[in-house]
């Protein structure tokens, strides 16, 4: 009997995006590059590996590929509503290492609308109050594995 861990969103997600050229694909879109060779130049990704990740983001419905010249046919790639969810995640990602990971000065700095360099900071919906560690607690709701 193989063991299959706990049942869990995060594996479910990485499953779709947690892989290092899915995620710096996104980046790249997400940053406005929509097209397959600007975002193979800025992630350094391989075309091949490229283009296995964009499929599967497309099948997982966080891009969508949408045509932009008939002859020869090519297309540019657009994030989905589920697709723009991600953008915080990857600014929490960003920010975390720019911490505690990259030497010296972020490669890039984020501003927000109201002038101040972004920090992003995870809080609840429903209280507004910064999300602790302290003040979490897991509810299971769905049947373990």
């Amino acid at each position: 009997m193989a063991v299959r861990g706990r049942q869990c969103s995060i594996a479910d997600a990485l499953a779709v995006i947690g892989e290092k050229w899915s995620l710096l694909a996104l980046r790249e879109i997400l940053l406005g590059e929509r097209r397959f060779d600007q975002i193979a130049r800025n992630t350094g990704a391989s075309r091949d590996i490229l283009a296995a990740r964009l499929r599967t983001l497309v099948a997982a419905g966080v891009l969508t590929r949408r045509q932009y010249e008939a002859h020869p046919p090519r297309y540019e790639y657009v994030p989905t509503e589920a697709g723009r969810a991600l953008q915080p995640i990857l600014l929490n990602l960003m920010d975390w290492g720019d911490r505690y990971v990259t030497d010296g000065p972020p490669p890039t700095v984020w501003r927000h609308s109201c002038g101040a360099d972004l920090h992003p900071e995870t809080v609840c919906a429903h209280c507004g109050e910064p999300v602790t560690e302290e003040g979490l607690s897991a509810v299971r709701l769905g049947p373990v594995r």
